[in-house]
């Protein structure tokens, strides 16, 4: 998390849900761009993370010019 206040804690997409970002943040994720190092089965390996946050998560990504390792 950010020490800044106001600062948000990610940039992950709120369609992403509040379990799936926590999740995230937790295994040290902040940055969309970070989760181009992953794949997607990574991710949605960690327990908050399900197939609906990995949509939302690829679109973000897509949107960035980005995507997931192996994709």
């Amino acid at each position: 998390m950010s020490d800044e206040p106001g600062t948000p804690a990610d940039d992950f997409p709120r369609g992403a849900g509040n379990p799936a970002r926590g999740a995230l943040r937790a295994a040290g994720y902040t940055r969309l761009a970070q989760l181009t190092t992953v794949t997607a089965a990574e991710v949605l390996a960690l327990h908050g993370v399900g197939p609906k946050a990995i949509k939302v998560l690829r679109e973000a990504l897509a949107a960035e010019g980005l995507a997931f390792a192996g994709e």
